[in-house]
């Protein structure tokens, strides 16, 4: 429903409801019907409509790459690591540790390829990333990837956010 306009069918009776959803807003407004022509509730409609296409458009092109991984005997290997480094705008060996925190097992980089110790699907590989995405590099403001790690000493990091200026403390990898 979200950037859609629903508008209730104009009843008969006393109160009209005009509700609109986006991303960013929610209107609900209560209009006697009684007050409103047809052509005027239309023209409502298109207002309301008009506020929520302007309203600014989420970061859509903006995708969480899917890892690229090979098992050899009992190691893991991921050759996207760096194109994933890339669109995080992070370190490599930042993504490693986390990785190796979040598996368990001793993670390393091997010209430029990420070498897991244990055998991983692709999707379990993705399901961290997409975490690690979700707590160090995607807002939780505004949403968007445009972000970087500052250190707090002692185990914390703050997430500090270049699009709205959102700054909060999260959990050290």
């Amino acid at each position: 429903m979200f950037g859609k306009l629903y508008a209730a069918p104009r009843p008969a009776a006393i109160n009209c409801r005009i509700v609109c959803y986006s991303k960013f807003a929610f209107v609900l407004r209560q209009i006697p019907v009684s007050d409103l022509e047809d052509s005027e509730y239309e023209k409502l409609l298109d207002r309301a409509y008009a506020k929520v296409s302007s309203l600014p458009a989420a970061n859509l092109d903006f995708v969480i790459p899917k890892s690229e991984s090979i098992n050899e005997g009992n190691k893991t290997i991921v050759t996207n690591i760096m194109a994933i480094a890339d669109k995080a705008r992070r370190n490599p060996e930042d993504i490693m540790k986390y990785l190796s925190k979040e598996f368990g097992v001793p993670v390393s980089l091997d010209r430029q390829r990420l070498v897991i110790n244990g055998r991983f699907s692709s999707s379990d590989i993705d399901a961290k990333i997409k975490k690690y995405f979700d707590i160090y590099v995607i807002c939780k403001e505004c949403h968007k990837p445009d972000s970087h790690l500052e250190s707090a000493g002692r185990g914390m990091l703050y997430f500090v956010c270049e699009a709205c200026g959102a700054r909060y403390g999260v959990k050290s990898y």
